[in-house]
């Protein structure tokens, strides 16, 4: 396998073309995207060895989703082929003051199905030096969470790093556990946490007032976020929060932060105009991240790194965030003028 994986589901993506309401037109661009397979599908574009640890049914749908991996460079080898359906969700771009709709259809898929002992751990991290997983995968199923745990811990066994985004996704803890009750005792396992202030609040019941909508983020509030969120879990070496300033669905405000032991970080903040799509925006966060963290010397450039990389994915329709490590530094060099490059 490759040496950095990351682990969880990749769906069926069916969206209303532009900013349509779902079936005003008769038919759904068709693509794939889910948290897990975004980032190694990212990690690929920016040249690192990148694989995805997973399960899909063995039929024409399941063929397509690999293809779709394969073809930006990610291993599929840990992908086993199995259980009956693919998960798929519904999208519905928002404009202006209308949000953006997501409707899962996700239950009883391949991976939700899956068992932890139906993966051989010892032989996906072989050779490893990273590996991401989300609170998504948790959240589908029992056994989904039981994955997931029987996973980080294999990875730590293994001396790999561990990085997850805490993902609160609402709509899927339906199996008669709460989040909090699972997250807590995984996030004991990780190095790296990425998430929003939601994320923190809802996934990990770590709180500390903030409200979105106000307008200019109180960022010192962030700081007592971050700082929080490392005297909870003191095995965590660093915590990344993104920092989205929501004027409407077309128009945000984008930056991060990131505590670890040298300090607190603070990065630019970008003025996102004219969203394209804003949907796998923390997904291109994560990835960029790993990348920072493992390509540059410090947290503060890192950081820099990982905003840029997730701006410029607001720009590009789908899941997956189809740029290079050259488009990201050139943004972070401080040129986002848009001009035709010739």
């Amino acid at each position: 396998m490759a040496k950095y994986l990351s682990c969880g589901e990749i769906m069926l993506r069916l969206k209303s073309p532009a900013n349509e309401r779902f079936f005003q037109s008769s038919w759904l661009e068709a693509t794939f995207g889910g948290g897990e397979a975004n980032v190694a599908v990212a990690l690929a574009n920016y040249g690192l060895d990148s694989g995805f640890i997973s399960a899909l049914p063995k039929n024409d749908i399941g063929e397509a989703a690999i293809r779709e991996l394969r073809s930006f460079g990610v291993d599929t080898s840990g992908v086993l082929r199995q259980g009956d359906r693919v998960g798929i969700y519904y999208l519905e771009t928002g404009a202006n003051q209308r949000p953006s709709k997501v409707v899962y259809d996700r239950a009883h898929s391949s991976i939700a199905e899956a068992k932890a002992s139906d993966f051989d751990w010892p032989a996906l991290f072989k050779g490893a030096k990273w590996f991401h997983i989300t609170g998504i995968t948790p959240a589908l199923s029992e056994s989904g969470a039981e994955l997931s745990m029987a996973a980080v811990k294999a990875a730590k066994a293994a001396g790999v790093t561990v990085s997850c985004d805490f993902n609160f996704r609402g709509k899927l803890w339906n199996y008669g556990k709460s989040a909090p009750e699972v997250m807590t005792e995984l996030v004991k396992y990780v190095d790296v946490g990425i998430a929003n202030e939601e994320d923190c609040q809802k996934s990990l019941g770590i709180e500390v007032e903030v409200d979105v909508t106000e307008g200019e983020l109180d960022t010192a509030k962030y700081e007592a976020l971050s700082q929080k969120v490392l005297e909870v879990f003191p095995n965590m070496s660093t915590i990344a929060i993104t920092l989205r300033e929501s004027h409407s669905a077309d128009q945000n405000g984008w930056s991060a932060c990131l505590r670890d032991a040298s300090g607190f970080y603070l990065s630019q903040k970008y003025e996102m105009t004219d969203i394209v799509d804003r949907v796998g925006g923390g997904d291109s966060f994560a990835s960029a991240l790993i990348y920072g963290l493992n390509s540059y010397s410090t947290p503060a450039e890192a950081l820099k790194f990982a905003v840029a990389g997730s701006c410029l994915k607001h720009s590009i329709p789908g899941d997956f965030n189809r740029v290079s490590v050259d488009e990201v530094e050139k943004l972070m060099g401080g040129d986002g003028s848009g001009r035709v490059q010739r």
